[in-house]
């Protein structure tokens, strides 16, 4: 998954892309794409590894990992 993919977290819309072993995670606002955090992919749980590997954006498990990097983000007030 090199090109960026459009998810929804939370009812908001964040783009992912993974390249390697790292997943990026952003926003894009006004045709600009700001790239929050990068996510060792081994860092997230197994299960949410699997969904990223099967593509599956919908699976609870990577939904949950995923909002946690975004509450991260917020918390250090990104």
């Amino acid at each position: 998954m090199s090109d960026s993919t459009t998810i929804e977290l939370g009812g908001e819309e964040y783009l992912v892309r993974r390249e390697g072993g790292t997943l990026s995670l952003g926003r894009q606002v006004g045709g600009e794409t700001t790239w929050l955090d990068d996510v060792d992919v081994s860092q997230l749980p197994a299960p949410a590894q699997e969904a990223l590997d099967r593509g599956d954006h919908d699976d609870q498990t990577l939904q949950t990992a995923l909002l946690g990097v975004v509450q991260a983000e917020v918390n250090r007030g990104g």
